[in-house]
């Protein structure tokens, strides 16, 4: 490998093109789940002008979130001011970013293999090797080709620019030389990288693993080695009292999370599973262990339920054992497990999050990585094999990778292939048969009844409402798209209507009824008698917001025979908001809409119930 630091800069970023290259089949597919919340159907993303308040408004425009990410959320508005909602577009960006966290993981690992004590030649090779094997890995399509998930990579970008400045800082201490403006650029790219998201936040559990390992609190001066010991104590101290006094108490739930069938303790048991699914997956990427859908994934109700349980949390705690045992033996293997393990640190914590979802190895992949490549290179010392047959070696992973990679990203190449190819490898996930069934009735235009593709997406549909036996999203679909064609039954509402009262309550569910209504209204003849029973049913067991509430009422109002049915969903309304310009509001617009008898109850019940005076709005 040159030595000299612009030729070893043109081969990392050759390497790093070419790792992108492998993605560029998957551009044509469109936007997936959460791609339309953030993106399609976000309107402060949707920018047309560059002006500061569109731009600041974007920033800040991820609901989810409250205002957060705001750098990722940025870079989709100027996504969408020069391409529009042109799914590619996006997907390119992200691909170019890709690229360029890969040159800058071989920077770091550069960096990191010459401190670990590597002639520079010989460690120029592995980080290049390694950053490659990262960037080419098929874990990383999901990441880089799911468009929202720019979040993550960004995140992941930044932080290991952060890490690289950590590096060149504590190198410079070391040497006894002048390191503050390495300090002032690694705390710039944290703040860079939390703009992206939240579990940026784990930095100095990173930096802490560099100095259990490779660096081992190192300085020239005595006096500041002790200063970097004290340092780490004192804010280890603080993060687990943050933990123990605030993230624990605020999250833990000993039943099952709102909307989630799984409580605290039995996501922390699955999450052993999980991490092991993670390691096997990077180890033995075959497409058909790589599903993008994970909702069949089913919680562990105990240590032997499933039985893998207790075998996963004991691997999980051998493995963090055998991290810390041979911490300065084998620094860079003990350190590629404990990025690993500290990357998950708050996915498969206690936060009730989703259990698996493949986008959150995007960083601990480095870590996975590294401790693999050292296991190959103690190997290669053990079997005495020679360089040229190491390079071999090393070729043959990375080709088998990138193969991997180009056809696992070929297979995002459109929507419905997509949808197929998830079907095919996860045949019993409800959300993959449900996305398929949904992207059909879209290919084939949508609520027209000479759909061409009606057929299919009913099949799918269908195929989804066998296996979903705890929401009533599929059967949503069902009854549209069975309307549409004009073979809808009896037998179909009622089933619909029965899981709607009896299932549990799951916001997905409570929603289902506001599907039908804005098909009803885009001029899918539902019928009508149905509809309404089904919003009486919803409205008994789910709780909307005050202005949900009237909507309900108007839409009864219209389309029932009796106007007095809609009074309950105004009432409900006036009670929920407390609001007495919400509820002069109201009763306004009913009499102006000639419902003089309907607005003089609503006003009765306001009396009632002192609605007057001053309001604090709504």
């Amino acid at each position: 490998m040159p030595s000299h630091p612009h030729r070893y800069l043109l081969i990392a970023a050759l390497c790093a093109l070419l790792s992108a290259v492998l993605f560029l089949p998957g551009l044509g597919g469109g936007f997936l789940l959460d791609d339309q919340p953030t993106i399609t159907e976000n309107p402060a993303v949707q920018v047309a002008t560059l002006d500061a308040q569109r731009l600041m408004g974007a920033a800040y425009g991820f609901t989810s979130g409250g205002g957060s990410r705001a750098l990722p959320m940025l870079s989709f508005a100027l996504d969408h001011w020069r391409a529009g909602l042109d799914a590619a577009a996006f997907k390119a960006t992200n691909i170019v970013i890709h690229a360029v966290t890969t040159l800058a993981l071989a920077g770091f690992l550069r960096l990191l293999l010459t401190l670990a004590g590597w002639p520079d030649k010989r460690a120029g090779y592995a980080a290049i090797a390694l950053a490659t094997a990262w960037a080419i890995h098929p874990l990383q399509v999901s990441s880089v080709l799911y468009i929202v998930q720019r979040m993550q990579t960004l995140g992941t970008l930044f932080l290991v620019l952060a890490l690289m400045a950590y590096l060149k800082m504590r190198q410079a201490q070391i040497a006894g030389q002048r390191s503050r403006q390495f300090g002032v650029l690694a705390g710039l790219c944290w703040a860079l990288a939390l703009a992206s998201k939240e579990d940026s936040i784990l930095l100095p559990a990173y930096t802490l693993a560099l100095e259990w390992t490779v660096l081992r609190f190192r300085a020239a001066r005595p006096g500041l080695a002790r200063t970097i010991r004290t340092l780490y104590w004192i804010s280890g101290a603080l993060g687990l009292a943050v933990f123990l006094l605030y993230v624990l108490p605020r999250h833990w739930s000993w039943a099952a999370y709102p909307g989630r069938d799984f409580s605290t303790p039995e996501r922390l048991l699955t999450q052993c599973r999980v991490l092991a699914m993670y390691l096997g997956q990077i180890l033995w990427p075959l497409p058909s262990r790589l599903p993008f859908y994970y909702d069949n994934l089913q919680p562990s109700r105990g240590l032997l339920q499933p039985w893998t349980t207790l075998p996963a949390l004991l691997l999980m705690l051998g493995l963090l054992a055998l991290a810390w045992r041979l911490r300065h033996r084998r620094p860079l293997f003990a350190l590629g497990l404990l990025l690993f393990f500290a990357g998950h640190a708050v996915a498969s914590n206690v936060i009730g999050l989703e259990l698996a979802f493949e986008h959150r190895n995007h960083f601990p992949l480095i870590g996975a990585v590294l401790a693999a490549g050292d296991l190959l290179i103690m190997a290669a010392s053990r079997l005495k094999l020679r360089p040229h047959h190491l390079a071999l070696a090393t070729a043959g992973v990375l080709l088998t990778l990138g193969s991997a990679t180009a056809l696992r990203a070929r297979a995002w190449g459109s929507p419905i292939g997509f949808l197929e190819y998830e079907t095919r490898i996860a045949p019993t996930s409800v959300r993959a048969w449900n996305s398929l069934c949904v992207e059909w009735y879209k290919s084939g235009g949508g609520a027209r009844a000479d759909n061409p593709n009606l057929d299919k997406a009913i099949a799918s549909c269908t195929r989804a409402a066998k296996l979903d036996m705890k929401s009533v999203s599929s059967h949503t679909n069902l009854i549209t798209y069975k309307t549409l064609r004009g073979n809808i039954t009896d037998t179909d509402w009622r089933i619909y209507l029965n899981r709607l009262d009896k299932l549990p309550e799951r916001s997905e569910n409570g929603m289902s009824i506001w599907i039908l209504i804005q098909n009803f209204q885009s001029g899918v003849a539902l019928d009508e008698n149905y509809l309404l029973e089904a919003i009486a049913i919803a409205n008994t067991r789910y709780s909307y917001s005050a202005i949900m509430d009237a909507s309900l009422g108007y839409f009864v109002l219209g389309h029932a025979r009796q106007p007095n049915r809609a009074y309950p969903y105004f009432a409900q309304a006036i009670l929920k908001a407390k609001d007495p310009s919400f509820t002069s509001g109201l009763i306004s617009d009913l009499n102006r809409e000639g419902k003089a008898e309907l607005a003089s109850r609503l006003q009765t019940l306001a009396a009632k119930e002192q609605i007057s005076g001053q309001g604090s709005g709504q």
